[in-house]
């Protein structure tokens, strides 16, 4: 059985800090707070910058919206509002340079799954638009990160090696690496994590040949071969 590489979607496929900024809006929309928008910008650009501790762009900004007293039933539905608009000009991304290429070679190679904690709205025009819908052998929404992801993890692994792609080691690499899998981090985080990762880089652009270069070797080892490690960066 060929290998299997797990990719997230915000910030790993989809790049931009849209739909973040639509989320904030929402909040200062719902609460009433026209000052809000602007504080969690600074925020979000805080995160971009290494000097705010925070897990991502949304974490950025719940953080603030927790700390002024804004009820989570509030912030859940603010998230839901900007991503009822995902792919808009109101909440634009942009998919890294390449990437339907290199999906297509690295299919050859792989069984390529897309698995994320947002909802399908929007995420399916987005692939199609991208035009790599089909390269993926399976898509799962709204997972559940990370416990949600160990059923994932452990059904790849049980025929083969797993590679998992994210931008947040808690969600996306954390429960990959602890069943044995190799991890990519990619984002803002890759240059200032202390977290043990197989390959990391700004961009998943950045990690394109490397990450042909686990897939190939991957796929041609023993099948009883574990999780290569020889990747480490």
């Amino acid at each position: 059985m060929p290998p299997t590489i797990l990719f997230d979607f915000d910030g790993t496929l989809a790049l931009g800090d849209g739909p973040i900024t639509a989320f904030a809006r929402a909040i200062a929309e719902r609460t009433a707070d026209a000052s809000f928008a602007a504080r969690a910008e600074a925020a979000i650009a805080a995160f971009a910058a290494g000097t705010a501790d925070a897990r991502d762009g949304y974490d950025a900004v719940t953080r603030i919206a927790r700390d002024q007293g804004v009820d989570a039933v509030v912030i859940g539905a603010a998230y839901d509002d900007s991503r009822a608009l995902l792919g808009t000009d109101e909440a634009a991304v942009v998919s890294p340079d390449g990437l339907a290429d290199f999906l297509d070679t690295l299919s050859g190679h792989a069984r390529l799954v897309l698995a994320t904690n947002a909802p399908g709205d929007g995420i399916t025009e987005l692939l199609d638009t991208w035009g790599v819908t089909e390269r993926f052998d399976a898509v799962h929404f709204a997972v559940g990160k990370p416990a949600g992801l160990v059923p994932l993890i452990r059904e790849a692994l049980a025929t083969g090696p797993l590679l998992a792609v994210g931008d947040i080691v808690e969600n996306d690499l954390a429960p990959a690496a602890e069943l044995g899998a190799d991890t990519a981090l990619v984002g803002a985080t890759s240059e200032r994590s202390s977290a043990d990762a197989t390959m990391r880089g700004h961009s998943l652009a950045d990690l394109y040949d490397r990450i042909l270069d686990w897939a190939r070797t991957a796929s041609s080892a023993p099948a009883s071969s574990a999780s290569s490690s020889t990747l480490q960066s």
